[in-house]
């Protein structure tokens, strides 16, 4: 254990969060998300929801302050204006716990999954939620 370490921040994510650099991106994702294919090396968290590890990395990590859209979730099908459910969690927990509190942005589904493949890394949770998938990139500490 390490004092003000959040314990859903496992050995394997807190070693990747540290190896991540300034402009590398991490996908949270929720229980329905292709993790394991998708390219970029997965991370398990399953007894964990989107939003508690949301909130954990954002413990430590920096939203990037030099890019407009530092937090990128999936459009719904259909109906790219909806806020599903987990997408406003999202933006609460930016809001109340990152850096740089940024509205969140959303990407078309395949678009989503095309950038989510070029990640550093995809952190699989046990979100049962729809939509609740969050790209993020990292920023620098001043």
């Amino acid at each position: 254990m390490l004092r003000n370490i959040n314990p859903l921040l496992s050995p394997d994510l807190l070693h990747c969060l540290r190896a991540m650099g300034h402009g590398d991106e991490i996908v949270i994702a929720d229980a329905n998300f292709p993790g394991s294919s998708s390219g970029p090396t997965c991370l398990r968290a399953d007894g964990s929801s989107a939003s508690e590890i949301l909130e954990a990395v954002l413990s430590v990590m920096p939203l990037d302050s030099f890019v407009p859209d530092p937090a990128l979730t999936m459009q719904v099908v259909g109906d790219p204006d909806a806020l599903p459910e987990a997408v406003s969690d999202f933006q609460r927990i930016i809001d109340a716990t990152a850096d740089n509190p940024v509205p969140v942005q959303t990407l078309e589904r395949f678009a989503f999954y095309a950038r989510a493949a070029s990640a550093f890394a995809v952190v699989q949770t046990g979100e049962r939620r729809l939509y609740g998938n969050i790209i993020l990139k990292k920023g620098v500490i001043g």
